[in-house]
């Protein structure tokens, strides 16, 4: 497994990859492929970093972050379905805390409630519950 830094030629894999997220985690977000690799290119420009994990030269995971004043907000962190349950996303972890998160006190991640597979591999790799944001819909929309 090798991991780099992404950069703007990633970014057609990478929102293939955030749209396979998307559907594994049953996200509601509407974007297609081509919304998710624009998107994705304005974030690698901007405020969030991204690191790429390949196996024999093909993209099979990614983590994307960013720096707060007091955590790291870890927004995504995925690998392909093929690949899971090998270790992979354990060791992007393992190499973001050895090589580039190692001034870094705290990192926060969101799970929507409904991922099981997603919460139990988070508490798995060493996160804790801190908070839950709770959301209700217009009761003009029924």
């Amino acid at each position: 497994m090798e991991f780099r830094f992404a950069s703007a030629d990633d970014a057609s894999a990478l929102g293939r990859l955030n749209a396979d997220l998307v559907r594994a985690e049953g996200h509601r977000n509407p974007m297609t492929a081509a919304e998710l690799e624009d998107r994705m290119r304005d974030w690698i420009a901007g405020e969030y970093e991204a690191v790429v994990c390949e196996s024999a030269c093909t993209p099979v995971g990614y983590a994307l972050y960013r720096r707060e004043s007091d955590h790291v907000y870890l927004r995504q962190l995925f690998v392909r379905e093929g690949d899971r349950r090998r270790g992979i996303a354990t060791a992007l972890l393992q190499w973001l805390w050895s090589n580039i998160w190692t001034d870094v006190e705290r990192v926060r991640v969101e799970v929507l409630v409904g991922n099981s597979a997603g919460l139990a591999f988070w508490r798995a790799v060493g996160f804790s519950d801190y908070c839950v944001t709770l959301e209700m819909s217009s009761p003009q929309g029924d």
